[in-house]
């Protein structure tokens, strides 16, 4: 599962990355969680940012609680799944990040979030998919979710599952509408493990209202007698 990402670009390092124009203002984001608007590249507006939600709600439960609604899909499966498949083959979307976070459990009580990031930090596109509705109010909704796989070696230490990220040269593939179902699905292996790094970092991360740049921030995780453990750095 990935429950939580970063996107700590500027607008223009975005723009020039993604070769796609943000209108408006955009601040850079240290831990994006679900239900949140954030920008994402669609295969029906290649060239600019659009702003969705995280969290796709399915067609069985329109105007159900935020914990109902999909936030992953395994990419084993998405084509066999009557919730997915449609979007899969229709709706796809670039979902730019730069980092994102994963929980290792260490006894019971404690769990160490880690940020995993390209070994060079550069900012990079989540395979995605996305849906529009309408809502109760008859407005329409845009949401989208992210697909996942099988853990490089690097992420299986802490997860496993691991959020699937494109290859950059397969970025203009995945939104292109005549890409055929066995290339998509070639998109979708695990990243691998050598282009990788990551690191501990502050269980601020924890809660959804702190958004700043000490989110990212490396750090280490000493664990005390009580299980509990003190960040430095």
């Amino acid at each position: 599962m990935c429950g939580r990402y970063s996107l700590s670009k500027s607008k223009i390092e975005l723009e020039e990355r993604f070769q796609a124009e943000m209108l408006g203002d955009f601040k850079p984001r240290y831990n994006i969680a679900p239900t949140q608007l954030v920008p994402v590249i669609t295969s029906d507006s290649p060239k600019g940012f659009s702003f969705f939600y995280w969290g796709i709600t399915p067609e069985f439960a329109k105007n159900k609680p935020v914990s109902q609604k999909f936030i992953n899909a395994r990419a084993e499966t998405v084509m066999e799944k009557v919730s997915f498949k449609s979007a899969f083959q229709k709706r796809r979307c670039l979902v730019p990040a730069d980092g994102f976070f994963e929980w290792k459990k260490l006894g019971k009580k404690t769990k160490i979030p880690y940020r995993f990031t390209l070994a060079d930090e550069g900012a990079f596109a989540f395979a995605g998919i996305w849906e529009e509705y309408e809502n109760e109010f008859g407005e329409n909704n845009h949401t989208f979710l992210i697909l996942t796989t099988n853990p490089n070696t690097l992420v299986s230490e802490v997860h496993d599952r691991m959020p699937v990220i494109l290859k950059k040269e397969d970025e203009k593939k995945w939104l292109d509408a005549y890409s055929s179902q066995e290339e998509l699905l070639k998109m979708l292996g695990t990243y691998q493990a050598e282009d990788m790094m990551s690191y501990t970092v502050s269980p601020l991360v924890n809660s959804v209202v702190n958004d700043t740049p000490s989110i990212i921030r490396k750090t280490s995780a000493p664990i005390d007698q009580f299980g509990n453990y003190t960040l430095f750095g």
